[in-house]
């Protein structure tokens, strides 16, 4: 028979394991190590919520082609050039220079290719083509084509980005597309219109970007003939980065690169692609 002096301490002993069980489970709680917080975004999206508060609030000084942090061209102690070739995309820009693309292979010229997103989605099979040729490297032409800035300053009637998300978003929604089809990242950038502010820049340098605009305008947005690119390109110094396009067959850059080209070989320049370079 269990006496009542041995059922109180029985009670009082399940009592007790009782509240040392919810004092356990009290601390637990208070544990933060124990709780699975959810990864910040920034950490998963390339420092995008952080970047935005770094820069929401900075005012641009600078706004143009030769802005601060703007590579226009490399330190070369040879006679070398660097031919690139934009690739603009939408309506006006969804054309390949078949003629263009023949001549740069035909005279194993390399070339570095700045490739629009939208030029990218019209021409898929002709981009994975031209990225697993060794004589192309592939950079990054933005997504929708735009001046880079923060507040939405515009060149040549194009509409900037107007934030600093709408920066991050430019660069880095073509940059993962061509990484998802080509298995390799651009560090390279040239804007639509080749055209940036200086906060625009600064955020581009964080997110490991380098922004890369010419020394040579070579076709003056495929607007030049023949002879006008030709001209152009005979100027060349040592070092230069001449820019040209790649999806205007209308127009007289094919032409005025093949009058070119010969020429500047027998004065005794050789052409580079980019990643190899020491941009200045």
């Amino acid at each position: 028979m269990i006496t009542v002096k041995q059922t109180v301490l029985i009670l009082i002993f399940f009592v007790l394991i009782g509240c040392q069980a919810q004092q356990a489970g009290s601390l637990s709680l208070l544990d933060e190590s124990n709780v699975k917080r959810p990864v910040p975004s920034f950490l998963v999206d390339n420092g995008k919520e952080q970047l935005i508060a770094k820069y929401e609030n900075k005012t641009p000084t600078e706004f143009g082609e030769n802005v601060s942090g703007v590579y226009t061209h490399f330190s070369s102690s040879k006679k070398e050039i660097a031919l690139t070739f934009d690739a603009c995309g939408g309506s006006h820009g969804n054309d390949v220079d078949e003629a263009l693309i023949a001549f740069l292979k035909e005279n194993k010229l390399p070339s570095t290719l700045f490739m629009n997103s939208r030029w990218i989605d019209q021409n898929t099979a002709l981009f994975q083509e031209l990225a697993r040729d060794p004589l192309f490297q592939i950079e990054n032409h933005g997504t929708h084509h735009k001046p880079l800035s923060v507040n939405g300053q515009s060149a040549w009637g194009i509409s900037g980005t107007a934030s600093v998300k709408e920066v991050i978003e430019e660069m880095k929604e073509n940059q993962n597309k061509i990484e998802e089809l080509t298995g390799k990242k651009p560090t390279l950038f040239r804007s639509g219109t080749a055209y940036y502010d200086d906060v625009a820049v600064q955020i581009a340098q964080d997110l490991g970007v380098q922004i890369v605009n010419y020394t040579i305008l070579g076709d003056a947005g495929a607007t030049y003939n023949a002879q006008q690119v030709k001209d152009a390109l005979l100027r060349a110094q040592p070092g230069d980065i001449a820019l040209l396009h790649m999806n205007q067959p209308t127009s007289g850059t094919a032409e005025g690169v093949k009058k070119a080209i010969p020429v500047l070989q027998k004065n005794g320049y050789t052409f580079v692609q980019l990643h190899s370079q020491h941009l200045q």
